[in-house]
């Protein structure tokens, strides 16, 4: 920085919580980036609006569950920056900066049921303290390369000791098994593999096999794109993890390496290794690049360290003859001229923050006095000395009275009620906000939800244009206008990096989210109170005085057909007790509203696409469960009050 003391907690902003993992930057322009969560969770970056986009690609429907790794990468071509790469088990192509992604390859790993690996030497039984959910998935893509020299020369290497390689963008694939290269462990785990900057022939990995208690350093070299492969580890320590490599893209023999413990480099190609000090700790260090403009090496820590080689470039003028050579003046970088600027001081640790005003529109109304309920009257009348019994009636119509409300409704330009904001009801100025958001719509549940009732917050964000709001009282059930309607408009603060869809698109998009989100609710509300029905119609029957076997028959198979009903919309429970994930389902769609519309972009192809795949699952599902609904149960239903089954709730009042 500018700054005299150096570089401050304020000189950095957080692009995304959660687990971050693997990130990228878009070639000449540094306003988009991409960075993603754990396993997967893949976000575009806006750095002029600070906003974040999902576009993490979506399993077609009928397709299993994508298997990303913990940390899985991501690639940004170098022949078209709109281009990405991103990979599962499989990978991914996108040509519009992920607004819509294609899959160009078929599952790339092993495809193991990893459930049938031995565990401390044997099988291990299903009762035991399995966690999945809590680790990385496996056979997964864990490193990803497309050459700069050759466009769609992209190479794979996955954690269960494959490196796969296509020539012609994934059309056709070449598998190179590890375990048969000469010296190499069985399984070994790809932690990276980087394509040759100089010549498209050539290409590097950084293999791992610690999990087998193995902490040999495996680095390969192959020269004749990925057919055969040959180590280059030269002299490093027997005991020391590769994570990454970084080729210099100036001198091609000058490769760096970041371990276990610290940093190595080579200036011969892999022959010689030496171990960089003068301040780098002997720590983990879990990504390595270089910040080509100004020549600096960046090593990432697993310690969430970030540590800075200023110019490595007297590293690639080194020589042998340096070494008996009484003193050698390196080339001198170019000096910048300007004064160094001071902060605030007194800060501390920098953390103090002022209040923004409210995010959104914001009403100010004034009221002569508080509306006052029934009981407020009749506390006033307590406090100046009228303390009397009011009487049973009074005090009932107190506990059933609705309100006094201050409600301020929102409508568009064309006089839909977008949303209902509760408002303050006191004397005097009163300010409320509008968070420019759409109610959840997700469908009305009969239990109210915690908080504020009908009134809860949704995540979905209007779209600018011409509103009004008008201030209302409600009690008992009776609105009466105070003010209004007055008009305001909703505008863009700015422009982001890239051009926003039409705010046509996003009102289109919206509305078939919250159709789709209520008819999910119903459905699973549906669902659930089937199979509670079917359960109850159990417990009834063991009651009943004329019980059947035939009845009890085919409840148990109205039972399963509802469990796999459930299965359908929300995936396998038997995986779900250890963190195993299921293939995609409907369900997924409960959140594609936020996933969408949280943002002032608004909807890419592969949120349609994820619309789309979870309406057509959806349809499906509520096919199987409409004939139970309407006849089976009904059927049952009959028949067990036959048997002398008795009442079931949901059967409504008894006739008598």
């Amino acid at each position: 920085t500018i700054s005299s003391d150096g570089i401050a907690s304020a000189d950095w902003w957080k692009t995304l919580g959660a687990d971050g993992a693997q990130t990228a930057t878009e070639p000449g322009n540094p306003d988009i980036t991409y960075g993603e969560f754990q396993q997967g969770v893949l976000w575009r970056i806006d750095s002029k609006t600070r906003e974040t986009v999902f576009i993490q690609p979506q399993a077609r429907e009928g397709d299993p569950f994508e298997r990303f790794n913990w940390d899985a990468p991501i690639v940004v071509s170098t022949h078209n920056p709109k281009r990405l790469y991103f990979a599962s088990q499989r990978v991914w192509k996108s040509e519009n900066r992920g607004d819509g992604w294609e899959p160009i390859s078929g599952d790339l790993t092993l495809n193991q049921e990893r459930m049938n690996f031995p565990y401390y030497g044997k099988s291990q039984s299903w009762d035991n303290a399995w966690d999945i959910g809590a680790m990385s998935n496996y056979n997964t893509i864990s490193a990803l390369t497309e050459s700069p020299k050759q466009e769609g020369l992209i190479y794979a290497g996955t954690d269960d000791g494959l490196i796969q390689v296509t020539e012609d963008g994934g059309a056709n694939w070449i598998k190179t098994t590890l375990n048969t290269i000469k010296g190499l462990p069985t399984t070994p785990f790809v932690n990276d593999v980087r394509a040759d900057l100089f010549n498209a022939n050539v290409v590097y990995a950084a293999l791992d096999n610690h999990k087998y208690g193995d902490y040999k350093p495996y680095i390969i070299k192959s020269s004749d794109k990925g057919k055969t492969w040959a180590l280059i580890n030269g002299d490093l320590p027997n005991k020391l993890l590769i994570w990454r490599l970084v080729q210099d893209h100036v001198k091609k023999d000058l490769l760096f390496a970041a371990t276990e413990f610290g940093v190595y480099f080579t200036s011969n190609g892999g022959k010689n290794w030496v171990e960089l000090e003068g301040g780098m700790p002997t720590i983990p260090i879990r990504d390595i690049t270089i910040q080509r403009r100004e020549n600096d090496l960046v090593a990432g820590s697993f310690g969430r360290g970030i540590f800075i080689l200023d110019d490595i470039s007297p590293l690639r003028n080194f020589n042998k003859s340096m070494m008996s050579a009484e003193a050698t003046m390196f080339p001198v970088k170019t000096a910048y001229w300007y004064g160094q600027s001071s902060r605030v001081g007194s800060q501390g640790d920098a953390e103090w923050i002022a209040k923004n005003p409210d995010f959104g529109a914001n009403f100010t109304y004034y009221m002569a006095d508080k509306i006052k309920s029934k009981k407020d009257i009749r506390k006033d009348k307590e406090k100046k000395g009228d303390a009397k019994f009011p009487g049973w009636d009074a005090l009932e119509e107190e506990s059933r009275q609705d309100g006094p409300s201050i409600l301020l409704i929102i409508k568009d330009a064309n006089g839909n009620v977008i949303n209902t904001i509760e408002g303050t009801n006191k004397k005097g100025f009163n300010r409320v906000s509008w968070g420019l958001n759409y109610p959840n719509k997700s469908g009305e549940r009969l239990q109210s939800p915690r908080g504020r009732g009908g009134f809860r917050r949704g995540s979905v964000m209007a779209t600018p244009g011409n509103y009004t709001v008008t201030l209302v009282k409600r009690v008992d059930g009776i609105n009466t206008v105070l003010q209004g309607p007055e008009s305001f408009r909703v505008e863009p603060l700015f422009d982001g990096a890239l051009p926003r869809k039409s705010f046509k698109e996003m009102d289109e998009f919206r509305e078939a989210a919250f159709t789709f989100q209520q008819d999910l609710t119903a459905t699973n509300i549906a669902l659930s109170n089937s199979q509670q029905t079917v359960d109850a119609m159990l417990r009834a029957l063991n009651k009943a005085t004329s019980p059947s076997d035939d009845l009890f028959k085919r409840l148990n198979d109205a039972k399963i057909a509802l469990l796999d009903i459930d299965k359908e919309l929300h995936g396998d429970d038997i995986k779900g007790e250890i963190g195993e994930r299921s293939n995609p389902t409907a369900s997924e769609g409960n959140s594609i509203g936020f996933r969408a519309l949280n943002n002032t972009y608004g909807p890419t192809d592969e949120h349609k696409g994820l619309l789309s795949r979870v309406q057509s699952q959806l349809k499906k599902v509520k096919a199987k469960l409409l004939p139970i609904m309407n006849s089976t149960l009904p059927s049952l239903e009959s028949d067990l009050k036959k048997a002398g089954a008795p009442w079931i709730e949901g059967q409504g009042l008894i006739k008598n």
